[in-house]
């Protein structure tokens, strides 16, 4: 769990940043194009393009195509219509997701890692509940996209891995992942993109190089890495750490408004929901199926 918690506290920034610097500035397809584009940089030179098995080249490229690719879309087109505190309320449910799916994949039912998975979306609530826009109802239907097909990358990648478990290093056929990415975002760049929106300061093309190098190229790997490590109540409940550490991110930089017992009492019943599933999931037949690599 510890590459989840490393991945949490480097993504803890991306909304803020997205949602103060970005949104309404630059245009949102270049700037998910930005980051795909990086983040292929980072692991092309590792790409083994040799001997890979079809099924995990066509799978890693699937699962980035979603989890990448429409999930981040998705995101940056919500943040035209919703408020960086509706956006991070709006992704308390990804963990709901990730546990139906995971389930799916076994063909059976978990109620304990959906009970996780529900008392973290209830901590998360808790935080972040303070009342929604009118107009929030597309960008409510674009982050609940956004969810699912995050949620669907991250369990996909998870089995894929355990299916080849052993055969390749992870980083010599990540890049798949960000080819998988650049057969959605450059085709929405050149049919949707807008050329007057580029970024024009240095601090908006810095922004997006961090984003691009270290929360996409490096965050999603480890996150992806982290993902095939834990059960799927643990995955299902980190996707909602992000939210407090997200909002103390906010409160610390940009010195936001933020009620504190709130976001207290919203964090112990998100650490009571990794108890719940620590204690109550038959972790010992289901997880840590720890994939070499």
């Amino acid at each position: 769990m510890a590459l989840l918690v490393l991945v949490t506290l480097l993504w803890a920034f991306s909304f803020s940043l997205i949602g103060e610097f970005l949104a309404g500035r630059v245009d949102s397809e270049f700037a998910v194009l930005s980051r795909v584009l990086l983040g292929t940089l980072v692991f092309l030179p590792l790409l083994r393009w040799r001997g890979v098995p079809a099924g995990l080249r066509v799978g890693t490229l699937a699962v980035g195509a979603l989890q990448f690719g429409i999930t981040y879309l998705c995101l940056y087109r919500s943040f035209s219509y919703l408020s960086v505190p509706e956006v991070l309320l709006f992704t308390i449910f990804t963990p709901l997701y990730v546990t139906l799916i995971d389930d799916g994949f076994y063909r059976r039912f978990s109620p304990v890692a959906l009970l996780a998975a529900a008392v973290a979306t209830l901590g998360a609530g808790i935080i972040r509940y303070d009342g929604l826009s009118e107009d929030y109802l597309l960008g409510f239907a674009l982050l609940q996209v956004a969810n699912f097909t995050f949620a669907a990358g991250q369990v996909g990648y998870k089995h894929l891995m355990l299916r080849y478990a052993g055969q390749f290093a992870a980083r010599s056929t990540f890049g798949y992942f960000f080819l998988g990415a650049l057969l959605i975002a450059l085709p929405s760049f050149l049919i949707f993109g807008d050329a007057d929106r580029l970024p024009t300061t240095s601090l908006q093309w810095g922004i997006l190089a961090w984003l691009g190098l270290m929360a996409s190229g490096l965050g999603l790997f480890l996150w992806n890495r982290g993902a095939c490590q834990v059960d799927a109540g643990t995955l299902a409940v980190m996707n909602n750490a992000l939210v407090p550490a997200g909002l103390l991110v906010n409160l610390l930089t940009w010195n936001r408004d933020a009620d504190l017992l709130r976001l207290v009492l919203g964090g112990g019943v998100i650490a009571a929901s990794l108890w719940l599933n620590a204690r109550c999931h038959p972790a010992a037949r289901l997880a840590v199926r720890r994939v070499a690599g």
